[in-house]
């Protein structure tokens, strides 16, 4: 990047943070977003989700700093130079999931998600969804505890803990992957183009509900859900020259292949 002059710093309200918060703003003067050149947050992956979609109208480049658990989306904190960190950083430029669900009532609901959307059963009793995938059934009736469609930089989040296949960044794919199958059993998911249109139908509203969730977003009582990429909102994330996105995910695929 250019050389950085006007940083706007966000931090998740934890105690952590605060000492983060107030160690950086004694060198360093918060701008506003509008006026700032980079959004620095401190926090986790979860808290970095939320910043993007809050703040993603002021079109400006995140550096994440972490402090939370793995920090996927962040760099490690370093007691150095924030703008020379920054200025030095490599730009990742990511399109997010768009979904558009319909509620059993009709009420249609929008969000976006970077990492990945989910359906989940609601109740005990496990969902019951058909899927169809640029207007060719995929699945005529999956009997599961949901389903999820994912990005590639969301690919090693909630995907790989429900055993879906890591994308490489640049794969120009999607992963829709199940969660715990019951019927069929052994269909793992499948890998799909990111042009792809995705339709998932809820085959039994009444007896059981699902929800949707985009991220962090929830919308409850689903009859249908369009899920598709959104190549016109972008969002552009900082990564230290030996801590990239792809580096991440490469690594992922190395641990994997291990276990």
């Amino acid at each position: 990047m250019k050389k950085i002059k006007k940083i706007h710093f966000i931090f998740d309200e934890t105690k952590k943070n605060m000492k983060l918060r107030n160690f950086l703003l004694k060198k360093n003067r918060n701008y506003p977003p509008k006026s700032s050149n980079v959004i620095v947050v401190g926090g986790g992956d979860g808290f970095m989700l939320q910043t993007l979609k809050k703040y993603k109208k002021f079109n400006k480049p995140f550096y994440g700093i972490n402090t939370g658990t793995f920090g996927f989306l962040m760099n490690r904190y370093k007691n150095i130079n924030i703008k020379k960190n920054i200025s030095e950083a490599k730009l990742v430029s990511i399109s997010p999931l768009e979904m558009r669900a319909t509620t059993k009532s009709g009420k249609v609901f929008s969000a976006i998600a970077i990492n990945e959307i989910s359906l989940l059963r609601q109740s005990r009793q496990t969902a019951s969804l058909q899927i169809i995938c640029d207007n060719r059934i995929l699945i005529k009736k999956l009997i599961s505890d949901g389903v999820l469609v994912c990005t590639p930089a969301g690919s090693t989040a909630y995907n790989l803990s429900v055993h879906g296949p890591i994308l490489s960044l640049n794969s120009k794919k999607l992963a829709i992957t199940p969660i715990s199958p019951f019927r069929p059993r052994r269909w793992k998911g499948k890998v799909i183009n990111s042009a792809s249109k995705i339709f998932i139908k809820n085959l039994n509203i009444n007896k059981r509900p699902i929800s949707a969730v985009a991220d962090n977003i929830e919308v409850r009582n689903i009859r249908n859900i369009k899920i598709s990429i959104n190549n016109n909102l972008k969002f552009t994330l900082l990564y230290d020259k030996n801590n990239s996105l792809n580096k991440k995910i490469k690594l992922e695929q190395l641990k994997n292949q291990i276990r």
